[in-house]
């Protein structure tokens, strides 16, 4: 008898991908079926492997992709051909979030299931905008409640008795808002009691709209307010003036789009996320090893015929090292050569692999690398250049035309990855960390697409001069270059021009 897999109920929070807790985020890659709603962070559904099986069962503007009672037995016949299945919704699974129904099916059903809580959004989003639920001066009691009832259930909310209560915070409900309002008013609570709505609470995109029971309706219409979003009735609303945090910071509401690989984006992800960024991720390649070895092994096994090499980028510190040790050798291997790294962050990856780079040029580009390097020596010397197979020639052709002898060997492959852009979604900026990201975004996108983008507002940022010329190239108009070919400088011309924008 074959037994059924386990279901794990597990809360995704608020949005924020940085709330996910540590059990959610472990089964999501030690699972092998996630079943999902709408309102968890697709930055959140990215992490999931490529090989687990996914079905959205989410529910977006009232419109339901599936019932209740068909997500049920979705779970339940899931767990006959899957080991472990994720099911991951937003906020915590047990508070307005279905998971006790779902429960109470899989144990009537004899499937075993854990559940893994989640922050809930009555608690996180207000936090994101500021509010404390909770403050010894303002508020000692909360209550949750569901803003919006089913059909028929309008009035089963205790109104009378949540007036009393110093802090209401509503779960969805925006289209009942004006209704809400004037219920708590109309059993005692007082029109001038402070009020706030907030939508898409800890999301870049966060927006909050202030005012009392008796404004906020009016407020929240006229900007167009809408779902989801969480309501917040009580003194602790006050608290936002003072201790606004999260969507007051420099790119507070904008979307950013970062087309670096998923292994490379990470610190540029941070860093826009420090300043208030939403980040949208659209990898549009992926690095994979060469289809052959040959030249990088015969070059490795021969170091000591050159007398530089040169590493033009982090990726290609990472898999010429990878290979080195593949082939039983080790730092020792490069006592007799002098090592270039094109910029800082490669120098540190060198580094920490003990190995420390003889030079960094003040420009990190192709061609100031050239320069340097030709500069150090008396006579033109033997270079060896680990690259991409689709590496552009320029670090060579400036090498060699000062009178180098060069060899090019293949470190990694580069390999264009299917991508799309949520077409309901606006986008503020789109970064670029290289020439390649360019075309390959170009291509991928479609003109039309990007003539779109651009038309809308859409701005675009190089890492570099090399990268600009490629995005003027190919049409796309820059919006600002980064003062010198590093991440943290790229975050900042971004900060700098759209900031102000």
């Amino acid at each position: 008898m074959n037994l059924p897999g386990t279901v794990f109920l597990a809360g995704a929070g608020p949005g924020d991908p940085g709330l996910l807790t540590l059990r959610a985020a472990e089964l999501l890659t030690d699972c092998d079926c996630v079943v999902h709603d709408y309102l968890v962070n697709p930055a959140i559904i990215a992490r999931i492997p490529a090989h687990v099986e996914r079905h959205f069962v989410g529910k977006r503007g009232g419109r339901a992709s599936a019932s209740q009672d068909e997500i049920n037995r979705l779970l339940i016949e899931l767990t006959k051909t899957h080991k472990r299945v994720l099911r991951l919704k937003g906020g915590d699974p047990f508070l307005f979030g279905r998971g006790g129904e779902e429960a109470a099916a899989l144990a009537e059903a004899g499937v075993p299931f854990e559940v893994v809580p989640g922050v809930t959004s009555g608690i996180g989003v207000p936090a994101y905008a500021g509010i404390p639920v909770t403050h010894r001066a303002a508020s000692s009691v909360v209550a949750f409640a569901t803003g919006h009832q089913a059909k028929g259930e309008t009035e089963d909310l205790d109104w009378a008795g949540l007036a009393r209560i110093e802090t209401v915070v509503l779960y969805m409900g925006m289209h009942k808002l004006a209704q809400n309002c004037a219920s708590l008013i109309a059993h005692g609570r007082s029109a001038d009691t402070p009020a706030c709505a907030i939508q898409w609470g800890s999301y870049a995109r966060q927006r909050v709209v202030v005012g009392t029971l008796a404004t906020l309706p009016q407020l929240a219409a006229e900007a167009k307010l809408g779902a989801p979003a969480i309501t917040v009735i009580g003194e602790v609303v006050r608290y936002r003036e003072k201790i606004r945090w999260f969507d007051n910071r420099p790119l507070s509401g904008r979307r950013v789009v970062i087309t670096r690989s998923r292994e490379q984006a990470s610190e540029l992800a941070d860093l826009l996320g420090r300043v208030g960024a939403e980040v949208v991720e659209a990898p549009v390649a992926r690095q994979e090893l060469p289809t052959s070895w040959d030249d990088l092994d015969a070059a490795l096994r021969n170091l000591h015929s050159f007398r530089w090499i040169a590493f033009t980028s982090a990726n290609t510190v990472r898999f010429t090292w990878d290979r080195l040790r593949a082939l039983g050798l080790d730092a020792r291997a490069f006592a007799t050569l002098r090592i270039a790294a094109i910029g800082p962050t490669t120098a540190a990856l060198l580094a920490e692999r003990g190995l420390a780079a003889d030079l960094v040029p003040q420009q990190y580009d192709a061609a100031s690398l050239a320069k340097a390097l030709v500069t150090r020596e008396s006579l033109p010397p033997s270079v060896l250049l680990p690259q991409a197979d689709n590496a552009k020639p320029i670090l060579r052709d400036h090498l060699q035309q000062a009178g180098c002898t060069v060899t090019t060997a293949i470190a990694y492959r580069t390999v264009p990855v299917p991508f799309t852009l949520d077409p309901e979604l606006p986008v503020d900026a789109v970064t670029f960390a290289s020439s390649a990201t360019v075309e390959r975004f170009v291509s991928g996108l479609g003109r039309e697409r990007i003539a779109a983008l651009t038309a809308a507002g859409c701005r675009y940022y190089a890492i570099g001069p090399q990268t600009a010329a490629t995005m003027t190239a190919n049409g796309l108009p820059i919006a600002a270059t980064a003062e010198e070919a590093t991440i943290p400088a790229l975050v900042q011309a971004v900060v700098r021009d759209l900031a102000t924008t």
